[in-house]
């Protein structure tokens, strides 16, 4: 588990979080996300959520429904903490998100703040509070293999930092840059175990590298 100070023991977790549906903006535990802040229901979020526990569900929109405001969204998602944030002379805030545990959606809730809130249950997911969760797939092929993605798919990676990173963060971190596809990185968002989590990637990643895909975007 990452250790942020103020972070909140896992039975206090809860049980109601406002979400935030953006595809492709993923906050895995032990990652950071910058956003911008800008329509009126999202900073009164944003505001609210300083007020209570600083938490915010950040849940993917399915395919083919995200310029709907109701749009349906899958039902896992990753509760990120407010650890910073500033305001703009034009009216927007900048936040950024520390990832701290996955959910399940059990039931939107009705509001009258503009944006969704959903009850939520964290049982699913204890293992992101677990400080040393077992890999049994080989890290030299996951990397291997993220090498041989990254040459198809004409990627910069900073290889340095990536080396650096311990088995869960590297997953988590690469959950949430890769050019996925959205059911894609649902797939790693949903898988439990980290070490289910790495074999789903190490999959799409060799299928990628098998089955290339043109006019991939460069990705730092």
């Amino acid at each position: 588990m990452f250790q942020y100070p103020f972070l909140l023991p896992f039975e206090k977790l809860p049980v109601t979080l406002p979400l935030f549906p953006l595809s492709n903006a993923v906050v895995m535990p032990g990652c950071q996300l910058p956003l911008n802040i800008f329509e009126p229901r999202y900073l009164n979020m944003v505001f609210d959520a300083l007020g209570a526990e600083r938490l915010i569900g950040m849940v993917q929109v399915k395919p083919g429904d995200a310029g709907d405001k109701d749009a349906p969204v899958y039902r896992t998602g990753t509760a990120g903490r407010i650890v910073s944030f500033s305001e703009t002379a034009d009216g927007r805030l900048l936040i950024v998100l520390a990832g701290v545990c996955r959910f399940e959606m059990d039931s939107e809730i009705p509001t009258t703040r503009g944006y969704r809130r959903a009850s939520i249950s964290w049982n699913r997911f204890l293992d992101d509070y677990d400080d040393k969760p077992r890999v049994d797939f080989p890290r030299w092929k996951l990397m291997d293999l993220l090498r041989e993605y990254s040459s198809a798919k004409k990627l910069e990676m900073d290889w340095e930092a990536i080396e650096r990173l311990d088995d869960l963060l590297l997953c988590n971190v690469l959950t949430g840059i890769l050019p996925l596809e959205v059911a894609e990185r649902q797939a790693l968002i949903d898988s439990v175990t980290l070490d289910d989590r790495v074999k789903k990637l190490a999959n799409l990643l060799e299928f990628e590298v098998a089955h290339p895909t043109p006019g991939s975007a460069k990705r730092h």
